[in-house]
């Protein structure tokens, strides 16, 4: 009897594992992508309108928001156990004519304690290819939001996500200790060309002016300059 019900167990755990679908992983090679996906990227920001016009629809918000500690945040990471932060942030969203290719864009800058991110997101109408395109920098060293917006700070970070597949990500990736340094040559076009764009629509969109005022009624204020010199008592 005890053989009989260890076999039934031996083959019922046999077949639950014959059933139970495979997990497929993809892995996003984000410093390195390959030349198709090179392509890819590259096609896409060629989409993109160099001199946009917009339909009458808009929308401007601004707001803050607690960070959770388990979730990633770009340009932060994770946060560690314990931690708390908060982010102030600025969303400016613009329609795109009924008859283009792109249904809207969106940019939005936040700040945190100690990062400021700028991210420009730009959808499609009829999302056959791919669903949306984003690029996005920042900065850790920045005293407000007018300097680094002024400062035209380079993109870091440009990521296509497709229908049906695996989004498309390429980032740029700093030396990590006792490793190999990463050769992004290659990849400078793609990172220029989401460079020229996203410097286009900061100016499109009038946000230059636009975030550090709706930062302002947020009650954010520049970091007072490292070097500023002291009172005489």
């Amino acid at each position: 009897m005890f053989l009989r019900i260890t076999l039934i167990a031996a083959l019922t755990a046999a077949c639950s594992a014959q059933q139970q679908p495979p997990v497929k992983v993809n892995i996003l090679n984000v410093c390195s992508p390959s030349a198709d996906d090179q392509k890819e990227l590259s096609a896409a920001l060629a989409k993109v309108p160099a001199k946009p016009s917009f339909a009458k629809d808009y929308e401007v918000a601004r707001g803050h928001s607690t960070l959770d500690p388990g979730t990633p945040v770009p340009g932060m990471g994770t946060l560690p156990p314990g931690a708390a932060s908060a982010a102030n942030w600025v969303r400016v969203r613009r329609e795109f004519p009924d008859a283009t290719f792109f249904s809207n864009v969106q940019y939005s800058f936040s700040v945190d304690p100690s990062n400021m991110v700028e991210t420009l997101v730009l959808r499609v109408r009829d999302p056959k290819d791919f669903l949306q395109i984003s690029v996005e920098d920042s900065a850790s060293a920045v005293g407000s939001a007018a300097a680094m917006l002024s400062a035209n700070t380079p993109v870091s970070r440009v990521k296509l996500e497709r229908f049906g597949k695996s989004s498309i990500v390429l980032a740029r990736c700093a030396t990590a200790e006792g490793k190999a340094s990463v050769d992004q040559k290659a990849y400078e076009p793609i990172f220029r060309e989401a460079t020229v764009m996203l410097n286009r629509y900061r100016d499109t969109l009038g946000v230059r002016k636009m975030v550090p005022q709706e930062l302002t009624r947020l009650g954010v204020v520049a970091a007072p300059k490292a070097n500023a010199a002291k009172k005489n008592p």
